[in-house]
């Protein structure tokens, strides 16, 4: 009985350890626990344009389908996308429903937002994320939409973009990233495009390997303590902001500490901290806070990549696995971040 009762535990073991390294489920389904790449784009697809934040006028979605249009692709635009509820694109039930519809839609082929601004915070628990997983769709933006796309990568494990929004400066370096990453499928190296005019300043020196995750930083601090936010264990964290005084990147950096989030990461990147000022005097520069809170994780870490409110702005695949130099300021993706099949 002893023999038969060691043989079974040593079979059950086996069977779990299979599970854990298998992706897929004994039904063979996909694991729940396996990240979702999204198809590429290809000439000819369609796009859904939503509002899941801050309030679009007819003209802006006018200027939005010429730029996409120019990408040879289609668009189809959300039923609420032109709603208004005090400074919100509608409300959060319909802003909501628009996204979840988006990719219930089999017609469309990735997501755009036209904005950010604020409110996506506000729709995360009435999105779908089991939908959203079964029907992986690019879904692409920054500021605001930080939110959406660190949640769907949480909640639903699909890989999002962090790039431009439909209203963007969509300039020959942004489309350029856009293609190559979610037509042609590349494993890209992205590089500053003219280091004079955006100038790396190293915070410590270095090359690390992890999952990149990221975003506006208010946005992300005003998640921590919600359940939407990813694994942060040996991650390459990105952050951006525009028009924040010192003391609040600070503020926020500190709550990133706090919540115990940058003593887990393995690398760091602050894009572009966009009309960001010391305001009241005395202050510290933007590189003494900075250093204050990264130095002491030997980690390495730069500032000044193009990520933020810029009108040059990389497409940034959140939970691709990527290769930081942070002697250069280099972000090297170490896989596609969609699927080509």
């Amino acid at each position: 009985m002893l023999i038969k009762r060691r043989q079974f535990l040593t079979t059950c073991g086996l069977a779990t350890l299979a599970t854990q390294i298998s992706p897929f489920t004994a039904q063979g389904k996909l694991s729940p626990n396996t990240i979702r790449k999204p198809p590429r784009l290809q000439v000819g697809d369609t796009i859904g344009l939503i509002a899941p934040a801050g309030i679009v006028d007819a003209k802006d979605i006018e200027a939005a389908q010429q730029s996409i249009s120019q990408l040879r692709l289609k668009v189809k635009q959300g039923a609420h996308i032109l709603d208004r509820y005090g400074y919100l694109a509608g409300k959060d039930a319909d802003r909501a429903d628009d996204l979840n519809l988006m990719f219930s839609d089999r017609s469309i082929k990735a997501i755009i937002a036209m904005r950010g601004g604020w409110g996506c915070n506000r729709i995360l628990p009435l999105l779908n994320y089991s939908l959203i997983r079964s029907h992986p769709k690019i879904i692409i933006g920054y500021s605001d939409i930080t939110t959406l796309l660190l949640a769907i990568n949480a909640r639903s494990q699909m890989i999002t973009f962090h790039g431009p929004v439909a209203t963007s400066t969509w300039n020959q370096f942004t489309v350029d990233y856009f293609k190559r990453i979610l037509f042609n499928g590349e494993v890209v190296t992205m590089q500053n495009l003219n280091p004079s005019e955006v100038r790396v300043e190293i915070i410590a020196p270095g090359k690390a390997r992890g999952k990149l995750v990221g975003g506006n930083l208010s946005v992300l601090s005003a998640m921590v303590g919600s359940p939407y936010l990813p694994s942060w264990n040996k991650s390459i964290l990105f952050v951006e902001e525009v028009g924040e005084d010192v003391y609040r990147i600070d503020r926020m950096l500190t709550q990133l500490k706090t919540a115990g989030i940058l003593n887990q990461i393995a690398g760091f990147i602050f894009g572009q901290c966009t009309n960001c000022s010391l305001g009241d005097e005395p202050s510290f520069t933007l590189m003494q806070v900075l250093q204050d809170h990264i130095l002491p994780l030997r980690i390495p870490a730069w500032y000044g990549s193009m990520i933020g409110h810029i009108k040059d702005k990389f497409t940034l695949p959140i939970g691709v696995e990527v290769e930081i130099d942070a002697d250069v300021g280099i972000i090297r993706m170490l896989e596609a971040a969609v699927n080509l099949v």
